[in-house]
């Protein structure tokens, strides 16, 4: 029984040194989330910086091929270029915009990977429809910020029969100030 008690005391007094020390010990830190934050972008001879990122993109929503039956059009969705900082100073006053991309059966649409039957039709803000590879009406620009509107919306190929599915199409722009 006295040896119990022996073996007892020096396994307490173990632990209570043991507690003592790993409370002198700091603790590491756990992870409580971690990662990295890229930037990246370009800088260009312009009046004018390009708002936020460059590439976006213009959600068509779900379009139901009896709307584009027989050359029938979705409802248009708004897309903007948007532009900050513009020091236009006595050089510079107005802008285009020359869209370009891979044509659609319709003339000046674009082409829409997957889905077939069917194509892309951009508009300026004044809702003239944009001629691919021309530039759009010059458009008034002021010191400070500028909004470029434009829509677009898919347009039923005449004679076609329009084919379900998702679709994509890519249009690339490009700026020219006068």
């Amino acid at each position: 029984m006295e040896l119990k008690k022996i073996v007892l005391g020096v396994a307490l007094a173990m632990g209570v040194a043991t507690f003592a020390q790993a409370a002198e010990e700091p603790v590491a830190p756990t992870d409580q989330g971690s990662g990295s934050v890229t930037f990246k972008g370009s800088i260009i001879d312009a009046p004018c910086s390009i708002v936020g990122n460059k590439d976006q993109t213009v959600e068509m929503g779900q379009i139901s091929n009896s709307a584009l039956a027989n050359g029938g059009t979705s409802i248009p969705a708004d897309f903007k270029i948007e532009l900050a900082n513009c020091n236009l100073a006595d050089k510079y006053k107005t802008v285009s915009v020359t869209f370009t991309g891979a044509e659609g059966k319709i003339e000046n649409s674009l082409g829409m990977s997957k889905a077939t039957g069917a194509s892309i039709i951009m508009q300026d803000g004044a809702s003239n429809k944009i001629k691919l590879g021309t530039p759009t009406a010059l458009q008034t620009l002021a010191n400070g910020s500028n909004t470029l509107s434009f829509s677009a919306y898919v347009q039923g190929n005449p004679g076609e029969t329009v084919q379900l599915g998702q679709f994509d199409s890519t249009a690339s722009f490009t700026l020219a100030y006068q």
